[in-house]
């Protein structure tokens, strides 16, 4: 196994740690050192966790911090290699057949390709960031697939040849846990899964992204919001809505609301399902602070 421990001069997870917190992403130990070792050991990293924790948003500011292109693949159901690796601009063909006439024409030169996520990682892999997000929304015939292009790198195009990647890529895959992920995907990968923050990071994490929103508030916010989660919703809320609604609840405070109604009237920014919210207004009397700043 080939081993990077220095990568874009981050040299161990504090350092990894230390720069994620200056790009705004408050990562803690754990999921410093599992990015860290999946850099250092040049592995796929899956990050795994409730919708909303910052999966994500953590490929993001990784790829950030390293300086790096985000190439996302956002996984669907039905989602096939052509997808994923690359196609032929037909309807560009076609018009270039008509104006070549007689003349010799290449169908299948690089200005015909359209390379889709896996081919652009491969073909710039020290300055590009493979995200695979939601891999378990995809079905078992592309997970397979993606267990091919994970080991070797490598893309085979019939009409041009193969594409074989100078270093392995900085890969990180998401999900979700909708359904679980075959066992051969996970050898791959440093596993790392992402929680709900506590209530001190989530206020830390609201402050740092929401300017303006006071300590109190941000507190206040977190503590309703946990209150949600405990809740059988459809859809709780994740760190994002959180952050939201303080911002919400804030901006309708410094235009006259008084607290809790700030709360009460900005819940749609937290709760996101006509459901949750018919079963949560009237319970609403019980989790909104009464006095947030």
């Amino acid at each position: 196994m080939a081993v990077r421990p220095n990568i874009a001069g981050i040299d161990s997870p504090e350092a990894l740690q230390s720069a994620l917190v200056a790009a705004q992403y408050l990562a803690d130990d754990a999921l410093s050192t599992a990015a860290y070792l999946s850099l250092a050991l040049q592995k796929p990293m899956l990050l795994e966790g409730a919708p909303g924790v910052g999966k994500t948003e953590a490929a993001k500011a990784l790829g950030g911090v390293l300086g790096r292109n985000v190439i996302r693949l956002q996984c669907y159901e039905g989602i096939d290699a052509a997808a994923a690796l690359y196609e032929w601009n037909y309807p560009r063909q076609m018009l270039a057949i008509r104006q070549a006439g007689e003349d010799y024409l290449n169908l299948y030169d690089e200005q015909f390709l359209l390379a889709r996520p896996l081919l652009e990682a491969l073909r710039n892999p020290s300055q590009s960031l493979l995200l695979i997000d939601e891999i378990d929304r995809s079905d078992h015939e592309f997970e397979a697939f993606l267990l091919e292009f994970l080991s070797d790198f490598t893309i085979s195009i019939p009409e041009t040849g193969t594409v074989r990647a100078t270093e392995p890529p900085v890969v990180v895959l998401t999900s979700n846990r909708t359904r679980d992920l075959h066992e051969a995907l996970r050898r791959r990968c440093v596993y790392h899964w992402i929680d709900y923050p506590d209530a001190a990071l989530e206020a830390q994490i609201v402050m740092a992204r929401a300017s303006t929103v006071a300590q109190a508030t941000a507190e206040a916010v977190v503590a309703s919001v946990a209150h949600l989660r405990a809740e059988p919703l459809a859809k709780p809320p994740g760190v994002a809505e959180t952050v939201e609604w303080a911002e919400a609840a804030t901006l309708l405070n410094q235009q006259g609301a008084r607290w809790p109604d700030a709360f009460r009237r900005s819940i749609g920014v937290a709760l996101k399902d006509h459901d949750d919210l018919t079963y949560m207004m009237p319970r609403l009397e019980g989790i909104l602070p009464g006095e947030a700043a």
